[in-house]
């Protein structure tokens, strides 16, 4: 009886064992699939947010780009018809070199030398200044591509200067901030195959963080003599099997802790305030480059202070093997 009570408790101890086991197990699964989940989740939501700015984004440019259109088109027909009323003026002036009382009042009032010399000037500028807001509205139509699905040959630098003219209103002096200096060290690339507007967003999340960084270390300075700034470097790494985009953007911020650099990447992990951040940039950023891409993604802390970025996208890809 005695030996049969033991075998019975041994076989009792090992079914709960197993039981434990397969409990354990379900609940590691049960985990992963939340994570998962919450994972999904996230990049909908992130995703939904960028589209519908993609959205905004190129209904505005749509908007500012006729009227500038027909103010810049029609500058050179003004320019046109100042010069010839001028023309005209000279040669009445050749004709009647002594105006009459109530002409010459007329010229000295409108001070005539000096209209036709600036004229010219405030038509150039007013073409200058139509320029670049038509080189505005074509880098918010490059980065209003954050919905495009489509997986084409497309130029990095493009992507970059939209996705920066987009964040000039963050780059410019604010109350007590200063501007933050952006440099811009561009090497040739040649097209790069990939999903142009999925990598807008990886630009718009690592310069948003580089803005983040530099403005804290700037309040953080008692003596306010800290100078914000971030640069942005292109080079091609050429390979034995494949060349490489590579791309860097750095800031002088306050840097990431050892500790953290880790997590980076770690779906809602953030180390922002409540309300600050969704922990969802760096890892949707993540996500992009190296399962979409086929790339690579890694923080770097620098000795002198702040951090580095490094992307990496193959300048070709196989269709076929592209995430879609």
């Amino acid at each position: 009886n005695v030996e049969r009570s033991e075998t019975l408790l041994r076989k009792i101890i090992t079914d709960l064992e197993q039981s434990k086991q397969a409990l354990e197990q379900r609940g590691q699964a049960l985990e992963t699939a939340l994570q998962q989940l919450q994972t999904t989740q996230g990049h909908l939501v992130q995703s939904e947010k960028m589209s519908a700015l993609g959205t905004l984004v190129a209904g505005v440019a749509h908007e500012i780009n006729n009227p500038v259109s027909f103010v810049h088109g029609n500058l050179s027909h003004a320019r046109s018809y100042v010069t010839d009323l001028l023309s005209i003026i000279h040669a009445y002036q050749q004709t009647y070199p002594v105006p009459a009382e109530s002409v010459q009042y007329c010229l000295d009032e409108a001070d005539l030398e000096f209209l036709e010399q600036d004229l010219g000037k405030l038509l150039t500028s007013m073409q200058v200044g139509t320029e670049r807001i038509r080189e505005i509205v074509r880098s918010l139509r490059t980065f209003s591509r954050l919905d495009e699905a489509e997986f084409k040959a497309a130029h990095i630098h493009d992507g970059i200067e939209g996705t920066v003219m987009i964040l000039q209103h963050r780059l410019k002096a604010c109350g007590d901030l200063p501007e933050i200096a952006v440099v811009q060290d561009f090497g040739p690339l040649p097209l790069v195959e990939c999903y142009p507007g999925r990598l807008n967003q990886v630009f718009m999340n690592l310069l948003s963080n580089a803005i983040d960084a530099v403005q804290e270390r700037y309040r953080e300075t008692p003596d306010r003599t800290f100078m914000p700034c971030i640069t942005i470097q292109t080079r091609l790494h050429t390979g034995d099997r494949q060349d490489t985009a590579v791309i860097c953007i750095t800031d002088n911020g306050t840097g990431i802790p050892a500790q953290v650099r880790p997590h980076l990447f770690d779906p809602f992990f953030t180390t922002k305030a409540v309300g600050k951040g969704t922990g969802l940039g760096l890892s949707i950023s993540y996500q992009i480059v190296t399962e979409q891409h086929h790339g690579t993604l890694v923080c770097e802390s620098l000795p002198q202070g702040g951090t580095a970025f490094v992307v990496t996208i193959p300048c070709q890809q196989h269709a076929n093997t592209a995430a879609t």
